[in-house]
């Protein structure tokens, strides 16, 4: 890791002890080197002082996904705990939310692509990064178990900004000058892609990100791959662009930098989406066991490169508030 990698981690060290010396009941242990930590101390159901929601984000800031154990929210107090760390969107940008709580959006073994449940329906989009295709991807997401197999469906995040440190010098050099474009698309080949793809024609959403994005609160640059999102880079020929992306994607996603998770009902994970990118388990398809999450996402800003510059909206609308779309 470089000395500027490594200052900006004491850094974020450093606050992390002081906001959680505001708030002694809290615990954070971190679980892997790199990325995740479980924090104790802390109902989310009952809402969060000041104190606490400072120490959750250092903690967040720190370790990129922080998990929770033993907590019983529903839709409500799920909104309202996600809230206190910004404004949620929709519960989808494309696909919408649940009835009566247009924030939440379900994460099921077996989801929709219509009206109709279908039975086989596979739409697990792999490693990625929340919506990027947009101009303006969700910054946070918080996820809750609420019907949790006894054993399986474990979901892996890893750490971009690590990974970008890993990288060496002189690729860093040429990837902080590279930039991809992002499209939001249906499941390629597969049976309900054409279900789909009304749906996602009438949310068009196309950007162009920086290969390298510097986070908005923390400093650290971030390797920006979303392999669900990122279709090709810019100023390459097809074949280049690929064979890079195909490295960069490998790297993004070494043990190293990852974190797994193991859900028990009451689980709950929150993570940053601008540092990290996560995979949605599919080994449940090979049990018959059920499994129901749901998530809140939060709205997000526009990256910018290491230059300043900021990404580039091609086709589409950002993504607008929930409280937006409501009052409109």
């Amino acid at each position: 890791m470089s000395d500027d990698g490594s200052n900006l981690l004491k850094a974020l060290d450093a606050r992390l002890a002081s906001a959680l010396a505001a708030a002694p009941s809290m615990q954070v242990s971190p679980m892997s080197i790199h990325i995740g930590a479980e924090i104790g101390g802390v109902d989310l159901a009952a809402g969060l002082t000041a104190a606490e929601v400072a120490a959750v984000r250092a903690a967040l800031l720190r370790w990129k996904v922080v998990f929770f154990r033993n907590q019983r929210l529903n839709h409500t107090t799920h909104v309202a705990a996600a809230s206190h760390f910004g404004e949620p969107t929709p519960g989808h940008v494309v696909f919408g939310g649940v009835d009566d709580h247009p924030a939440v959006y379900s994460i099921a073994k077996f989801r929709r692509a219509n009206s109709k449940r279908r039975a086989g329906l596979r739409i697990w989009s792999g490693w990625h990064a929340d919506v990027t295709a947009a101009i303006n991807p969700p910054s946070l997401s918080m996820l809750r178990g609420e019907t949790v197999p006894p054993y399986g469906g474990d979901t892996q995040w890893t750490n971009l900004a690590v990974a970008y440190q890993a990288l060496s010098p002189e690729l860093q050099r040429w990837v902080d000058t590279l930039h991809g474009m992002h499209q939001y698309d249906p499941p390629s080949a597969s049976s309900e892609a054409a279900a789909y793809d009304e749906v996602v024609q009438r949310r068009r959403m196309v950007s162009r990100h920086p290969l390298v994005t510097v986070h908005p609160e923390t400093g650290e640059k971030v390797l920006y791959v979303s392999p669900g999102f990122l279709r090709r880079i810019d100023g390459l020929a097809s074949n280049e662009g690929q064979a890079l992306l195909q490295m960069l994607w490998e790297h993004a996603v070494l043990p190293e930098f990852t974190v797994r998770f193991r859900w028990a009902p009451g689980s709950v994970a929150m993570w940053d989406n601008r540092a990290t990118a996560h995979l949605a388990p599919r080994d449940i398809y090979d049990s018959d066991f059920d499994r129901q999450f749901y998530r809140v996402t939060l709205m997000g800003q526009v990256p910018s490169g290491i230059d300043g510059r900021p990404s580039q909206s091609i086709e589409g609308e950002p993504i607008e508030s929930l409280g937006q779309l409501l009052s409109a």
